[in-house]
């Protein structure tokens, strides 16, 4: 396993929408223990693969207490084939856009389809925190980011903070 680097906004792979992937083998487990090892170093979570500048459709997720037993989870191909009429709020932040943090809207409850490390195709209901954390990260795979959800001029700022903390960063 590796950590890989993240990719910080604005960057065009971000606003990608991702390629499924055909099928399960061992580059993509790699890529998903690559991704893990990632994510908890951040620390985040969750991860999808376009952070990281794989444009493919896989996202990993632990969104278990920093005192409880940890649930990763690395979803592949997955799709929301269902979402609940009654919404949460949680004040969002992202690996992709460090030290930002606003409050998102979105479904309370959501289905998930996908394809596991061993091939197998599942269907798991979220709610809570691993709702919102699902949405977020499929968002990723579509090219889509939680500050798209804000408006103009938030979202502007936001850009404007992270250019910046991209030039910083070019210099060190």
């Amino acid at each position: 396993m590796s950590i890989r680097s993240i990719l910080i906004h604005p960057d065009p792979r971000l606003k990608k929408v991702c390629a499924p992937f055909e099928g399960v083998d061992t580059a993509v487990r790699k890529l998903a223990d690559d991704m893990m090892e990632t994510m908890y170093d951040a620390p985040g979570i969750g991860l999808a693969a376009p952070q990281i500048g794989v444009l493919q459709r896989l996202f990993v997720m632990d969104c278990a207490g920093k005192d409880a037993t940890p649930e990763p989870m690395a979803l592949i191909n997955p799709e929301i084939t269902w979402v609940s009429d009654e919404t949460n709020v949680y004040e969002e932040g992202c690996l992709s856009i460090p030290e930002q943090y606003e409050e998102v809207t979105r479904p309370a409850e959501v289905k998930v389809r996908f394809t596991d490390l061993d091939g197998n195709v599942q269907e798991r209901q979220f709610d809570g925190l691993r709702a919102t954390c699902a949405q977020h990260e499929i968002d990723h795979l579509n090219g889509k980011l939680f500050i798209d959800y804000l408006s103009r001029i938030k979202r502007s700022m936001i850009t404007k903070k992270m250019k910046k903390l991209k030039a910083e960063r070019a210099v060190l």
